[in-house]
């Protein structure tokens, strides 16, 4: 009944008070100290789609166990259970509410894979709980909080691994450790595609959410507002209150590789982005095609969206213009070079290895207390999230135009002037869109001071950096 007594004061009490209160008595519990031959107990917050593979990832590691199933909708509990003890042998505890997971001192790691609006708040409670964490990307909804979960795994001395796989699959780390060399050339524009069939999610009047879903906890830090059922539980990708539209699903992946093929030091100076939710009228409200640049000075990245498409159309990979060719669909075209040159295992077209090599990596790294060796440490997947947020504010922030406008905007960027007109094109012959009747979002050019992680003379894109919170669910100002 403790404990009880306890989740119900931190449900309802202010949010100052929450915050403080929660973070006294993690800090009490730093984690506990393990032996060679302990298992490392997990909780696992999101078992609905991807939340499977995380419970059959670490589900298959016979050093740890799956201690806690974490979701608000206790209508996933039985089959999870289930599926935990068939691949690890054992019956985990099921609760809605990660804080009664995280009272446990006992409990090692959290693995979060809620929708993105929880990911930052979830990943700082737990590491004010002395809990080591892996938490799926994007790792924040705000550019705020991913820098607010650097800074509490720096002052917990946590663990925190995103969930960018690409950066432990073997073929992708060669491919950019190559293009890093200058083995194809001096880099000029890392060029990444994320795009899959995107349908309507139509619309749906509110309703009362079933009974076994505490729906007020799965809103958590979002504002107030009704169930739908095109809504949980997947569909909150494509809604400004909880997800980051498809640059922060699948995007995130391929901005994480054009990143982490630029320069040591490279910082964004500029962000365009345009697009939007085109081919039919639903609840949805990012775009289901959506272009982007971001201008890292001497060299660009672009991240190109196409949702309009058939499964034989999905084009999720990366490519990189040098000034000696291009690496594209695993050949290298020198300049002059038609056909190209074949380049070994390169990776396939499509999304990486999704099992437990990622997992793997920071189980062993909870273990060695070494975050060197984390292959997707905490602050690169914010720095990398970062070009999500930045894409999203200058979409947000841009204006309906006609296309015909559009080509005159981008005369010094040659490849995004291209790649906006190969655009207009897959609108018009694949998507089916008439163009002269249908307007498109040009977003606003924004100029970014990366150390500051602020926008240069823009309030109202500042203002976008973070949001307002629903208390108790409030990611702290100061860690």
């Amino acid at each position: 009944m403790v404990r009880h007594h306890r989740r119900e004061f931190l449900k309802h009490s202010v949010a100052g008070s929450v915050l403080a209160t929660f973070a006294i008595s993690g800090t009490r519990a730093s984690g506990r100290i393990l032996g060679a031959n302990d298992r490392i107990r997990i909780a696992i917050a999101g078992i609905n789609g991807r939340g499977q593979t995380h419970i059959t990832g670490f589900g298959g590691m016979k050093d740890v166990e799956i201690a806690y199933l974490v979701d608000p909708d206790r209508r996933l509990f039985a089959s999870r259970s289930d599926l935990v003890k068939r691949t690890a042998g054992n019956t985990p505890a099921c609760v809605q509410d990660i804080r009664q997971a995280l009272d446990d001192t006992d409990l090692d790691a959290v693995s979060i894979v809620t929708p993105n609006h929880w990911h930052a708040l979830m990943a700082i409670w737990a590491c004010q709980a002395g809990k080591d964490v892996y938490v799926e990307k994007p790792c924040s909804h705000t550019l705020v909080e991913g820098r607010r979960l650097v800074e509490a795994a720096r002052k917990y001395d946590r663990i925190v691994q995103h969930g960018t796989q690409r950066r432990t699959d073997p073929q992708w780390t060669r491919v950019v450790n190559d293009v890093r060399s200058g083995k194809y050339g001096k880099l000029l524009v890392s060029y990444g595609y994320a795009s899959r069939t995107r349908l309507s999610i139509g619309t749906k009047d509110p309703q009362q959410s079933p009974r076994e879903l505490d729906f007020d906890l799965w809103l958590g830090p979002a504002p107030a507002q009704p169930f739908r059922t095109n809504l949980v539980h997947y569909n909150w990708h494509w809604r400004w209150d909880f997800g980051d539209g498809e640059i922060g699903n699948m995007g995130s992946h391929q901005l994480d590789v054009c990143r982490w093929a630029l320069p040591d030091g490279a910082m964004p100076k500029r962000v365009i982005s345009l697009g939007g939710r085109f081919g039919y009228q639903d609840q949805g409200e990012t775009p289901n095609t959506h272009l982007t640049l971001v201008d890292f000075g001497e060299v660009k990245v672009i991240l190109e969206i196409r949702g309009l498409i058939d499964e034989r159309q999905w084009k999720i990979t990366n490519e990189f213009h040098t000034d000696e060719g291009v690496v594209r669909d695993g050949r290298f075209f020198a300049k002059g070079q038609g056909d190209g040159v074949a380049i070994e295992n390169f990776p396939p077209n499509g999304a990486p290895e999704q099992g437990p090599r990622h997992m793997r990596n920071f189980i062993d790294c909870v273990r060695s207390r070494k975050r060197e060796d984390l292959g997707a440490e905490i602050l690169e997947g914010h720095r990398s999230a970062t070009l999500v947020h930045l894409g999203n504010i200058s979409y947000r922030l841009g204006q309906e135009v006609p296309f015909d406008r559009i080509a005159g905007q981008f005369e010094g960027d040659a490849l995004f002037r291209e790649s906006s007109e190969a655009m207009k094109r897959h609108l018009a012959d694949t998507g089916q869109v008439e163009l002269g009747n249908t307007p498109c979002r040009l977003g606003r050019m924004l100029t970014f001071d990366a150390e500051a992680e602020k926008f240069v003379d823009a309030p109202d894109a500042n203002q976008l950096l973070s949001r307002s919170y629903r208390g108790p669910f409030v990611v702290p100002e100061r860690i």
